[in-house]
C-alpha cells in the first residue's frame, strides 16, 4: 500500500507547495488540510478540513484519515503564522494565539497520530520550523520562540521514539516567496512610542526580505527527498547562503559582535 501523508497548512505556501509537489512525483495519498476548506477547491492532492488550534477539529481530522487508509506514514506539521512587534506593546491574547498555532497545534497532532504509528512500527514526523528558531531578531521574539520550542521538542521526542522506529525531523526555511506576512499579526506602530522608528524600520526590512524570498517549490523539493531517505538527518536548513551562514557565524563569533550585526541587517 502506499504511503499516507498529512500536510498541514496545505492551502498556500510551504504547505501548498510540499502537497502538491509530494501529490505529483509519487504514488502516495498525500492529503493537505486547511482551515477553510474552500481554498483547496483547485488542488490536485485531497484536501482536508483542519483547524491545528482546536483538539476536536485535530481528532476529527485524523480519524477521518484513519478510517479511509487505516494509517498515516508521514505527518507533515506545516501549518503556521507569524507574529511581529516590541514584546512590551505585544498584546497577550496574540501571543497566546500564536503558541495556540505554532506550537501546540503541532504538539497535539503529534500525540494523535503517535499511538498509530507507533502500532505499524513505522512513521515520520517533519516539522516545518525556521531559521528564525536559530537566530533571533529585533521585534519577532514571539515567533522565534515559538519555532525555537518546536525545534527541540523534535530533538528529544526523536530518542523517544526510537524503539518504535518513528523518525523526527525538523526542516528550517529561511526567507520564501509566500503570503505568511499577509497573515501575520502585526503589532501596530505606536505613534510617540520609544520603538516607533526602529520598529518600523524593521518591519519594512521584514517585509522586503519576504518578497525577495525564493519559491518555495525548494523547501517541497527537500521534503520530497527525506521522505524517501532511509535515516534522514535530524535537521535541515533551507535558505539562502547569508542565512544558512548565519547560524554558522552565531556559534563562532563572539556574542556581542553577532548581536552587532544581526543590529545592523534588521
Amino acid at each position: 500500500m502506499s504511503k499516507v501523508i498529512l500536510v498541514t497548512g496545505g492551502s498556500s505556501g510551504i504547505g501548498r507547495a510540499i502537497a502538491s509537489y509530494v501529490n505529483e512525483k509519487n504514488n502516495y495519498v498525500v492529503y493537505g488540510s486547511s482551515r477553510n476548506i474552500k481554498k483547496l477547491d483547485d488542488v490536485a492532492f485531497m484536501p482536508i478540513e483542519l483547524d491545528v488550534t482546536s483538539e476536536k477539529s485535530i481528532n476529527d481530522c485524523v480519524e477521518k484519515v484513519i478510517k479511509e487508509y487505516g494509517k498515516i506514514d508521514v505527518l507533515i506539521n506545516n501549518a503556521g503564522v507569524g507574529i511581529t512587534g516590541p514584546l512590551e506593546e505585544t498584546p497577550n491574547s496574540e501571543i497566546e494565539k500564536h503558541f495556540k498555532t505554532n506550537l501546540y497545534g503541532p504538539i497535539n497532532l503529534i500525540k494523535k497520530v503517535l499511538p498509530y504509528m507507533r502500532k505499524n512500527n513505522s512513521g515520520l514526523i517533519i516539522n516545518i520550523t525556521s531559521i528564525a528558531g536559530y537566530i533571533g531578531t529585533p521585534y519577532r521574539s514571539i515567533y522565534s520562540a515559538g519555532k525555537s520550542s518546536l525545534d527541540i521538542i523534535s530533538e528529544t521526542l526523536n530518542m523517544e521514539t526510537k524503539d518504535f522506529n518513528v523518525k523526527v525531523v525538523c526542516v528550517a526555511p529561511g526567507d520564501y516567496l509566500t503570503n505568511i506576512s499577509q497573515g501575520r499579526f502585526h503589532s501596530p506602530v505606536i505613534k510617540g512610542s520609544t520603538y516607533q522608528h526602529k520598529y518600523e524600520s524593521s518591519l519594512k526590512k521584514m517585509n522586503q526580505n519576504i518578497t525577495k524570498g525564493a519559491n518555495p517549490i525548494k523547501v517541497a523539493k527537500l521534503v520530497n527527498k527525506i521522505i524517501h531517505l532511509k535515516n534522514p538527518r535530524k535537521k535541515y536548513i533551507s535558505g539562502s547562503f547569508i542565512e544558512r551562514f548565519g547560524i554558522i557565524l552565531k556559534f563562532v563569533l563572539p556574542q556581542r559582535f553577532f548581536e552587532y550585526l544581526v543590529l545592523k541587517l534588521f
